[in-house]
């Protein structure tokens, strides 16, 4: 496996997990909030992990003069880890890694 992959993978698990706590963010938000956990990603990434996100059922993305995405259940079933998505790294069992 890539190293790239590993990071997109933890990156799209981070974003999940942001999620959960914010069930709706706009992607100004997001990628401070990303930078805060060694993710830092430009807004043409960021919008590219949205579409791709959205592709597998676990986040919408609107456009409401900014972007903002949205869990889905399935999202929130897979940040979990109740639910496997390939290309998304399953959370450790037990493990909450994003501090409020």
């Amino acid at each position: 496996m890539s190293q790239q992959k590993i990071w997109d993978e933890d990156r799209r698990l981070v974003i999940l997990r942001l999620l959960t706590k914010h069930p709706e963010i706009n992607i100004f938000v997001l990628q401070r909030s990303l930078k805060l956990y060694a993710h830092p990603r430009s807004l043409d990434g960021l919008k590219a992990d949205g579409a791709w996100l959205e592709e597998q059922g676990l986040i919408t993305v609107t456009d409401e003069g900014v972007h903002i995405f949205k869990l889905t259940a399935r999202g929130g079933d897979v940040a979990a880890g109740m639910a496997i998505c390939p290309g998304v790294t399953p959370p450790r069992p037990g493990f909450d890694d994003l501090d409020d």
